[in-house]
C-alpha cells in the first residue's frame, strides 16, 4: 500500500537523489515534475495522482498517473499525444483532467504554453543566419611553422653540402674515378655542353656570301622599254588630233627612240667589260711547321 505522507517525509528530510539545493531554493531534476521545484504538491514520487506533460523529438505528450496503477511500474503512466494546435491541445488537456486538482490542470496548462513559445523561438532561430564561432588551433599553427623552419634549414644544408662537394669534385681532391649519381651527372654534362655551344659562337667567324650585282640595271632597261611603249600607244590612240600637232608628235617620236637607242648601246659595250672583270678569291694556307697563316689573292 502506498501511503504519499511517509514518502514525502522520508524524500525532504532524508535523502533525494532528484533533489538540487540551491541558495535561492531547492529544484527538483525529475523529469516528471510539472514545475521543476522541490514542494509537496509538485514532486512526482510523492503524489499517487499526478499529471505532466513532455516533449519527444517536437511532440507533445500528456502524461497521468493514478493510485490504481502503483502495483504495476511498467504501465505507471498513461501517455495522450497532444496536437500542434494550441487550442486543441487545451481541450484534450480539460477532457482527460476534467475532476483532477485544479492545481494539476492549471500547471500543465501552463507548462504547454511555455513549451510552445519555446518551439516557435527555436523555428525562427533555425531559419536565422548567424555567425558560427570556431576556436583556432594554436598548436597546429605552431607546429607547421616549426616544420616549415626545419625544412627550411634542411634544404640550406643540403645545397651547402652540394656546392661544397662540387667544389671538392672539381679541384681534384677525389682524382679520376668517383662516383656521381646519375642525376647530378647528366646535370652537369647538360651544363658543361651549354657552356661549350656559347664559347664555339663567341669563336665562330662570320661567313662570305656572294650577291648578283647586274638586277637594277636589267630593271632600268625594262623600265625605259616600258616608257617608250607607252609613249607608242598614245601616239597611236591619238589619230584624230590635226596636222600640225601629227607632225610635232612625230618628231618628239623620233627623239625618243635615238635615246633609247644609244642607252641600249651603252649597256650592251658596258656589259662584256665588267664580265671580264673577275672577282677576287681569298685562300689561306697554313703550314705544318709554323702556326702563321699566309693569305693570297688571284
Amino acid at each position: 500500500m502506498q501511503h504519499d505522507e511517509v514518502i514525502w517525509q522520508v524524500i525532504r528530510h532524508n535523502h533525494c537523489s532528484f533533489m538540487a539545493k540551491i541558495t535561492t531554493g531547492n529544484f527538483c531534476r525529475n523529469p516528471y515534475n510539472i514545475t521543476g521545484v522541490c514542494n509537496r504538491s509538485s514532486c512526482p514520487l510523492a503524489n499517487s495522482r499526478y499529471a505532466t506533460i513532455r516533449d519527444h523529438d517536437g511532440v507533445f505528450y500528456l502524461y497521468m498517473k493514478t493510485i490504481e496503477r502503483a502495483h504495476k511500474p511498467n504501465e505507471l503512466w498513461e501517455r495522450v499525444k497532444l496536437p500542434r494546435n494550441y487550442e486543441k491541445a487545451l481541450e484534450i488537456i480539460d477532457k482527460h483532467l476534467m475532476y483532477w486538482p485544479k492545481f494539476l490542470v492549471h500547471k500543465a496548462k501552463q507548462r504547454l504554453t511555455k513549451m510552445t513559445q519555446m518551439r516557435i523561438r527555436m523555428r525562427k532561430l533555425a531559419l536565422k543566419t548567424r555567425e558560427k564561432i570556431m576556436t583556432t588551433p594554436r598548436k597546429e599553427i605552431k607546429r607547421e611553422s616549426r616544420r616549415e623552419k626545419k625544412a627550411e634549414t634542411a634544404a640550406e644544408l643540403d645545397k651547402s653540402i652540394e656546392k661544397e662537394l662540387l667544389e671538392r669534385l672539381n679541384g681534384g681532391l677525389y682524382g679520376d674515378i668517383h662516383n656521381i649519381l646519375p642525376n647530378y651527372f647528366n646535370k652537369i654534362l647538360d651544363e658543361n655542353e651549354l657552356q661549350a655551344v656559347s664559347d664555339d659562337d663567341d669563336v665562330a667567324e662570320p661567313e662570305i656570301e656572294y650577291v648578283q650585282g647586274y638586277d637594277d640595271l636589267e630593271e632600268e632597261d625594262d623600265i625605259e622599254d616600258f616608257g617608250g611603249f607607252a609613249i607608242d600607244e598614245s601616239l597611236k590612240n591619238n589619230d584624230d588630233t590635226p596636222e600640225d600637232e601629227e607632225e610635232m608628235d612625230t618628231v618628239d617620236h623620233k627623239r625618243l627612240k635615238i635615246r633609247s637607242e644609244s642607252a641600249r648601246r651603252k649597256v650592251e659595250e658596258d656589259e662584256p667589260r665588267k664580265l671580264k672583270k673577275k672577282a677576287r678569291v681569298l685562300v689561306e694556307v697554313e703550314n705544318e711547321d709554323a702556326s702563321e697563316r699566309q693569305r693570297e689573292t688571284f
